[in-house]
C-alpha cells in the first residue's frame, strides 16, 4: 500500500509566526511612513506570501505600489525577517506530539506553504523540524502556489506519495481551496490566521487542537475521499 502523506501549511498551522511577520511588516511600514499594523490585521494580511501582505497593508492607507517600490519593500522585509528568525515564532500546542504519532504510524509528512521555500526551510531548520518532512515547498517552488491545486500535487510528488493517499491541514481559505482543487481531503485548524471562521470554507473537518490529530482521523478521511471500489 502507498504510504499515507499528511501535508501541513506553515504560518498559522504548524507555527505561530504572527509576532515575527508583524514585526517585519511594521519595519516596512516604518520605511514607507505609515502606521503599524495590529495583530488583528494579520488574519487577512497573511496567506499569499510577503509581497501580497505588504500590498494589502499599504492598501489600508491607499499607498501606491509600483513594481519597483514593492520589490524594494519585499527585499527589506526579507532581510529583517531572516535576521530575526526564529524570533518569537513557536510551534502550536500539541504539534510535536502529533507529528510523532503520525510518523510512528508509518505516515510521511510534508510542508506546503506560500512562504518562499528558502524562508520556510530556514524557519523549520531553526526550530529543528525540517528533518521530519519528506518535502518542503514554498510559494516560489513551482510556477503556481496555493490556492492552485498543482502546488499541493507537486508537493505530494516530491514527497514520493500519491494524491489518493494524502490529506492537507491548513488554517485559511487558500489551504482549503488548494486541497479541494487537488482533490484531496482537508483538515482545518481554527487557531491560525483567517479573517472568517474556517468552518465556513467547507473543510472536511475542523480540529480545535493538535491532540485530535492521529492515524485514525487521517486514514478515515483518506478512505472517505476514495471512490467506491
Amino acid at each position: 500500500m502507498t504510504t499515507p502523506l499528511v501535508l501541513f501549511d506553515l504560518d498559522g498551522t504548524l507555527i505561530d509566526t504572527a509576532p515575527d511577520l508583524m514585526a517585519s511588516l511594521n519595519h516596512v511600514m516604518d520605511q514607507s511612513g505609515h502606521p503599524h499594523v495590529a495583530f488583528e490585521d494579520m488574519t487577512w494580511l497573511v496567506g499569499q506570501g510577503a509581497k501580497v501582505m505588504i500590498e494589502r497593508a499599504w492598501a489600508i492607507h491607499d499607498h501606491p505600489a509600483s513594481p519597483e517600490q514593492l520589490e524594494a519593500a519585499f527585499e527589506s522585509f526579507l532581510v529583517h525577517y531572516a535576521a530575526e528568525m526564529p524570533g518569537k515564532s513557536r510551534p502550536f500546542p500539541g504539534l510535536t506530539s502529533a507529528l510523532d504519532r503520525l510518523s510512528d504510524a508509518g505516515m510521511r509528512l510534508a510542508v506546503c506553504t506560500n512562504k518562499t521555500e528558502a524562508l520556510a526551510r530556514r524557519l523549520l531548520d531553526a526550530m529543528e523540524l525540517s528533518d521530519r518532512f519528506a518535502a518542503i515547498t514554498g510559494g516560489d517552488t513551482f510556477s503556481v502556489r496555493k490556492p492552485h491545486g498543482d502546488h499541493i500535487l507537486g508537493t505530494i510528488d516530491k514527497a514520493g506519495c500519491r494524491a489518493d493517499n494524502s490529506v492537507m491541514i491548513g488554517d485559511s481559505i487558500n489551504d482549503i481551496l488548494a486541497a479541494q482543487n487537488a482533490g484531496i481531503p482537508v483538515i482545518a485548524v481554527p487557531f491560525g490566521y483567517s479573517d472568517k471562521p474556517v468552518a465556513s470554507f467547507n473543510p472536511d473537518i475542523v480540529i480545535e487542537h493538535f491532540d485530535e490529530l492521529g492515524e485514525k482521523l487521517v486514514r478515515d478521511l483518506i478512505a472517505a475521499g476514495r471512490p467506491a471500489a
